[in-house]
């Protein structure tokens, strides 16, 4: 059973700094390329961030330069580290895995709340 639990969301002020983290089970983690997603309310759900088995990475344009994704291939787990956040980052933040085969993320998580706000 496939199983993504995404954690670390929560309250900051505008300015502040956040790490999510998405521990992954019942997959070959090594095998899937991850990805972070948020859907604000009343929006469709948008990339934040990916990352391939070997560290390549990209960005959304809102994320680059603040936002940091990496992977440890021994602990199974991705992270997302958002620096300068700001009131438009609110969102229900998901981590999402990728077989290197194919070209839809199939196994998502349950979301993990993040809000900015004073």
């Amino acid at each position: 059973q496939v199983q993504l639990v995404e954690s670390g969301g929560g309250l900051v002020q505008p300015g502040g700094s956040l790490r999510l983290s998405c521990a992954a089970s019942g997959i070959i983690f090594n095998n899937n390329a991850m990805g972070w997603f948020r859907q604000a309310p009343g929006k469709q759900r948008e990339l934040v961030a990916t990352i391939t088995p070997r560290g390549i990475t990209n960005y959304a344009d809102s994320a680059k330069g603040r936002f940091t994704i990496s992977r440890d291939n021994a602990k199974n787990t991705v992270y997302l580290q958002m620096n300068s956040l700001k009131s438009e980052d609110t969102a229900v933040y998901y981590c999402a895995a990728r077989w290197v085969g194919s070209s839809a993320y199939a196994y998502w998580g349950q979301g993990t709340q993040v809000t900015v706000s004073s």
